[in-house]
């Protein structure tokens, strides 16, 4: 009948993409939308529509759990182009500037050292981070650009190869969520003594989901929730505790600290418990 809804298919799981360049990772989500006739489906952290890679997507119950998936470690390639800058800090900006650049390997993993650890970045106004309830990529479009406060980060590794071309280093970063590889090529323009931009920009991995397990959207099928907690320890529980965990009680006393995925006897993810004064506590309980 027109005008009816058509009925959720009820799919749940976890789907890994791999993003191809010119869509968003909001187009994406539409098309797994249609695929599987669900429209519970989201994403655990956003790719530049130029971007590709890995694209970690929940389904049905998997909405629920991708604040487990977005902030861990991320891993990247792409490439470097020194001497030049744009306003976007990659390919797909107008040019800002051009330096002379002389540049020998030596010198860029120098430069590249000192970028290892706990940083800070000023956020790049093509981003999607919200300045006093305004998103900074809006302003940008309107031609405004306002102070932005730096923001912590740590770069876990970074290693940059030299090409064919002296002014193109290919980059690999393994580094914590929350980074921007646009703003780190800028900055190591800098660093340098000129400028720089980043292209080519592919996510090789989001935790333990790589490109190995990526596929594109018509290719990729779903796995089974537990896969989405794959880095947090197991606990099985017997029926009787499963009862009281779908009724989101404590499970305690605990000792130490950290996240549990929570399973009943036939292996069903049932929730996230965490360990909190003394005793095991729900974050998240997906079955009740």
């Amino acid at each position: 009948m027109a005008g009816r809804h058509r009925k959720d298919s009820g799919a749940t799981g976890v789907l890994i993409v791999d993003k191809p360049s010119g869509c968003t990772s909001h187009d994406i989500v539409d098309q797994v939308r249609r695929k599987l006739g669900t429209r519970k489906v989201g994403h655990a952290g956003t790719l530049d529509p130029d971007a590709t890679g890995v694209l970690v997507l929940g389904v049905g119950k998997g909405t629920k759990l991708l604040q487990f998936v977005t902030g861990v470690d991320k891993r990247y390639e792409g490439e470097v182009v020194f001497g030049t800058t744009t306003d976007s800090l990659d390919s797909t900006g107008a040019l800002t500037g051009t330096y002379d650049m002389s540049l020998t390997p030596e010198q860029v993993a120098a430069a590249a050292e000192r970028f290892v650890g706990d940083i800070e970045q000023i956020p790049p106004m093509v981003s999607a981070v919200k300045i006093e309830g305004k998103r900074l990529h809006e302003l940008a479009r309107e031609g405004k650009e306002v102070d932005r406060p730096p923001r912590p980060v740590t770069i876990h590794g970074l290693q940059l190869e030299p090409t064919d071309d002296p002014m193109v280093y290919r980059l690999s970063v393994h580094c914590s969520s929350g980074t921007y590889i646009r703003t780190l090529a800028a900055d190591l323009g800098t660093a340098l003594g000129g400028g720089a931009h980043l292209r080519n920009l592919r996510r090789t991995a989001v935790g333990r989901f790589d490109l190995a397990a990526a596929r594109p959207v018509d290719e990729a099928e779903l796995a089974p929730l537990t896969d989405m907690l794959s880095h947090l320890p197991t606990m099985q529980v017997g029926d009787t505790v499963a009862v009281q965990v779908r009724h989101g009680r404590s499970l305690g006393p605990s000792s130490g600290s950290g996240r549990l995925a929570i399973v009943d006897p036939k292996g069903e993810l049932l929730a996230v418990y965490e360990s909190r004064d003394g005793e095991f506590r729900p974050v998240k309980v997906l079955v009740g």
